[in-house]
């Protein structure tokens, strides 16, 4: 029970924590936004679908950036390519994200337990990715 107890202590740290409460917000503001556009102000889905989604990325953007891992990034040039690192993870995932769900969507297993168990790994990926490719800070490139 002990190792347990120190496993969940090195795992639910306050970044891990603050990724999970950030990243519910995040899907909020998208499934929001979403249904505000769509369906309130009758917008076409795709369009509303779009808008959702560059919200939703940069919402997660800044919240990641300046409270989740703190980015020690300070001229314009290292914000940009910070900023373009975090937009090439999300693009990675979202490949992730759609090749799994070919796969998968065609199996036994229920649509939305399938969608789940993407959606698992997307985040999981998305952290690592914010973490050490992203936002990884000057002191630990050297």
């Amino acid at each position: 029970m002990e190792k347990f107890k120190k496993l969940v202590r090195k795992v639910l740290t306050k970044e891990v924590i603050l990724y999970g409460v950030f990243g519910v917000l995040t899907t909020i503001i998208n499934l929001g936004s979403f249904y505000i556009m769509s369906t309130i102000l009758k917008w076409n889905e795709n369009l509303s679908n779009i808008i959702a989604i560059i919200l939703a990325v940069l919402f997660a953007y800044i919240t990641n950036k300046d409270l989740v891992f703190h980015s020690k990034a300070e001229s314009t040039k290292e914000r940009l390519i910070e900023f373009f690192k975090f937009i090439l993870g999300r693009t990675f995932t979202m490949i992730i994200e759609f090749l799994g769900g070919l796969i998968l969507f065609e199996t036994a297993i229920p649509i939305m337990i399938s969608k789940c168990c993407i959606t698992v790994v997307v985040i999981i990926l998305n952290f690592f990715i914010s973490k050490f490719f992203a936002f990884k800070s000057k002191e630990s490139r050297k």
